[in-house]
């Protein structure tokens, strides 16, 4: 039986890519796994689906490595189990080296391993990439005073009096809090917040 697998990291990505590679290798639509999250691990609620689904002799589809996973280890992992505890037969279809069907001797099993290394790595190692990709963009972003996060919600009207009383000592923080219709939290913060911004 043949099967297929698709992965993107986010529900609004596209994956007619993929869904047209398994088509043209011969996947039915039915048997094609699909799922919506990061490749950073393997809990994920189709994938194991599929695991449990493939049986011995079976073959499985996937467009490319990265699309298995992101994580050089558990890649390894992943694939050893599929080939060797449930003797499935994988594909990757960018990739032709990795195709279990062929080069069942020594020499095909080391160049395969080889090959699923190498890619294994440069799937995780752009994930890392990724990451750091964000991390500057978001400091390059702070460091050009852009707001991130969703905005803040405009104050009620009675929270300038709520807190000139609560300065008076006329309310106590979680009273001021209640007549805004604020967490306590957020009171005492908007409060210093507001504060600091009057001007001199």
């Amino acid at each position: 039986m043949q099967y297929g697998y698709i992965r993107v990291s986010a529900t609004d990505q596209n994956l007619d890519r993929q869904l047209i590679a398994l088509k043209n290798a011969g996947v039915e639509t039915k048997r094609i796994f699909v799922d919506k999250l990061s490749g950073k691990d393997f809990n994920r609620p189709n994938y194991k689906r599929l695991i449990k689904r493939l049986k011995r002799g079976d073959l499985l589809y996937i467009v490319s490595i990265d699309r298995l996973g992101r994580n050089y280890t558990e890649i390894q992992e992943q694939w050893r189990m599929l080939i060797h505890d449930k003797q499935v037969d994988i594909c990757v279809l960018d990739m032709p080296l990795l195709d279990t069907r062929r080069g069942k001797d020594l020499m095909g099993t080391f160049l395969g391993d080889i090959v699923l290394q190498v890619l294994s790595f440069v799937a995780e190692n752009e994930r890392s990439n990724i990451r750091r990709r964000q991390a500057e963009g978001i400091a390059a972003a702070k460091a050009r005073g852009v707001r991130l996060g969703r905005p803040p919600k405009p104050l009620p009207k009675s929270f300038f009096l709520a807190v000139e009383r609560w300065k008076k000592g006329e309310l106590s923080g979680k009273q001021a809090a209640e007549a805004c219709s604020m967490p306590v939290s957020s009171f005492y913060y908007r409060a210093k917040k507001q504060e600091k911004e009057k001007p001199l």
